[in-house]
């Protein structure tokens, strides 16, 4: 595996429990005063899936050999970014906190 496609993992796992991990909007809009609710951690996920899949779409045009998906590749790789975000996940919701 390139180094390209470690980074894109790497990025991934980041970009996947990002979420989780703070109380901001994309980890760069404060939100004033409330809490973010799991809606909203859902949607930041969704995003940041399709911007890490943006980042491997540039990658792999910029190698010189881009090739065409099929749903099923989107629905495995969805599926792998929601597996990544499970120690975030984990560490908001089942970390009991005193």
């Amino acid at each position: 595996m390139s180094a390209a496609g470690w980074f894109i993992v790497l990025l991934a796992l980041v970009g996947a429990n990002l979420p989780f991990l703070n109380q901001r909007l994309v980890a760069a809009v404060p939100l004033k005063a409330i809490r973010k609710s799991a809606w909203i951690r859902i949607g930041e996920l969704i995003v940041l899936y399709f911007a890490v899949g943006a980042v491997g779409f540039l990658l792999e045009a910029r190698a010189g050999n881009r090739f065409v998906q099929g749903w099923q590749f989107y629905a495995i790789t969805f599926a792998l970014f929601v597996v990544f975000a499970f120690p975030g996940f984990t560490f908001q919701y089942l970390v009991k906190r005193r």
